[in-house]
Order: C-alpha cells, then sequence, then structure tokens
C-alpha cells in the first residue's frame, strides 16, 4: 500500500499563554490555521519490521528524533499493527520556523495511516496520541481553522476564515522555543485579545481578526532577533492590513484581503528577505 499527502503549514493568528502549570508546562489558548504552503509526505509498507525516514531535507533527523517516525511508532504500538513502513517527506515548509512542518509531517502520518490500515480512530483518539509528540501535532490532525487551549490537546473547529491572502518571510536565524517558553515565568507578558479575534472570525469580519491578532511570544523572540520586528515594519509599509510572527518565530507574516495586494507586497519584500511565500488559508487536503 501506498499514500501521497499534503502536510500543510500551520499560522498562530493569535498566541496566548494564560498561565503555566505547576509542573512547567504550558496553558495554551491559540486561534490556528492551516495554509496552502504544504509538505508532501509518502508512507507505504512493506515487509520489514522497521520505520524507515527519507528526506530531501539535510536539516531533519531520519531517526527516532524525527516526528513523522515518533507518530508511526506511535500508531503501531497503540493499534497493534505490524507492518514496516518507509516514509518520505518531501519538505516545502521551513524548518524549526514556527510554521509547524514536522507537526504536520506527523499529523498526516497518523491520518494516513489511521486510513490505510482502516483502524477507525476518530481525529480526537489521533489528536491525543499526537500531544505526546508535540503540542502542535493535534491541531494538524484536525488542519482546519480552529482554536486551541489545555497542553495542546483541545481543538475547538471554528468557521473557515474569509477571503484573505498571506506573505510569509523567515529570517535567517533559528530559535528555540523551549527557550522561548522558559523565558515566560520571568518577565511580565501582554494578553493578546482571543476573543476578538473569536468574535471576528464567527462574524467572517476581516478587519476585527487582522486588529485582534497577537502573539504573546513575539516580544520575547524579537528582543533577541531584531530583524522580526524589522520585517513585520516592512511587511506593513509594503501594503500588509496586519502582520505579527507565527508561533515562537522566527517566521512573520503578513495579510492582505486581495491577491494582487498580497502579490505586491510578496515583491517587495522578496529583496530583503530570502526565503518568501504567499498562500491562503485552507482545510487540510486530502490524499493526492
Amino acid at each position: 500500500m501506498k499514500r501521497i499527502v499534503r502536510a500543510p503549514a500551520k499560522l498562530n493568528l493569535g498566541l496566548d499563554v494564560p498561565y503555566t502549570h505547576p509542573d512547567g508546562t504550558i496553558e495554551w489558548r491559540m486561534v490556528m490555521t492551516s495554509i496552502g504552503l504544504s509538505d508532501h509526505v509518502q508512507i507505504e509498507t512493506n515487509s520489514s519490521s522497521r520505520i524507515r525516514i527519507i528526506s530531501d531535507s539535510g536539516f531533519l533527523p531520519n531517526d527516532k528524533r524525527n516526528l513523522a517516525y515518533q507518530a508511526a511508532h506511535l500508531f503501531l504500538r497503540h493499534t497493534g499493527v505490524k507492518s514496516g513502513l518507509t516514509i518520505t517527506i518531501e519538505k516545502s515548509i521551513p524548518v524549526a520556523a514556527g510554521l509547524g512542518g514536522g507537526s504536520s509531517d506527523a499529523a498526516a502520518v497518523l491520518r494516513t495511516l489511521n486510513e490505510m490500515f482502516a483502524t477507525g480512530l476518530s481525529l480526537a483518539e489521533m489528536a491525543k496520541l499526537g500531544l505526546a509528540i508535540d503540542s502542535d501535532v493535534p491541531y494538524c490532525v484536525y488542519g482546519r481553522t480552529a482554536l486551541v487551549s489545555g497542553r495542546g490537546e483541545i481543538v475547538t473547529p471554528l468557521k473557515s476564515l474569509p477571503k484573505m491572502w498571506f506573505i510569509l518571510a523567515k529570517p535567517n536565524v533559528s530559535v528555540s522555543t523551549p527557550r522561548i517558553v522558559r523565558r515566560l515565568r520571568h518577565i511580565q507578558i501582554d494578553h493578546p485579545d482571543i476573543d476578538g479575534l473569536l468574535a471576528g472570525i464567527m462574524q467572517s469580519d476581516y478587519h476585527q481578526i487582522v486588529a485582534s491578532m497577537g502573539n504573546t511570544l513575539e516580544p520575547i523572540t524579537t528582543a533577541n532577533h531584531p530583524q522580526i520586528q524589522v520585517i513585520k515594519e516592512r511587511l506593513l509599509k509594503y501594503g500588509a492590513d496586519g502582520s505579527q510572527m507565527s508561533g515562537s518565530g522566527p517566521t512573520v507574516f503578513g495579510v492582505c484581503h486581495s491577491e494582487s495586494r498580497a502579490r505586491r507586497v510578496y515583491n517587495s519584500i522578496s529583496g530583503f528577505c530570502h526565503e518568501v511565500y504567499v498562500t491562503q488559508p485552507i482545510n487540510h487536503g486530502a490524499s493526492l
């Protein structure tokens, strides 16, 4: 058996940290959406008893550290399915960029294996499995605009977003998410208007959505990487209606109402930042 599926990147339209649990884990309250920028994941059964990872990216591990490997291992152990697997990942989502590429690859593996072996796991069951891999995997299992809370395991799907376009710009820096999160305990943080963002989505109000966006982690990451703020300001200068960092960074995105405006912003920022993409929100695609 063989399947090829898309694994779309995610953006955080809103990211808040209401508090930190006594054990040090984070309580999240986030509004996330999936976008057209996607990896492609091929999963093929074989007669061995091993999981093999192949990738066209030199930045990804091909062993047990790979999130797609972890997803396959968890699935086989949880369901009792006996099969060898070859998982080939064609990367288009930048690595360690705040776009959830590894988590989306893992979620694609869970969804696809569930389909291939007809194991009948619900989205909620796969999301629960995925939480053991990374806090973004439960959202990526659903792969549509949603409110994400708890430690990442509570995913509440929302209405599809109104028409909008995203311009993504990734500076050439690396960000350690655990290091950023640890700093939350030591600083005063600003909480974005998640309720306003939810209301804007419910009303399909583009302007309210853009006005309510916010990311609690952005000031922390920007303090170490000031080029994030520079990119944000340039996106706004070039015509984006709003701009912010996704996840723990370093990718910054701008929002436009029309494709023509988004293309103009894309052309302008491309001369300043090497990795730039223009895309739209989606609900995750089916098998190709």
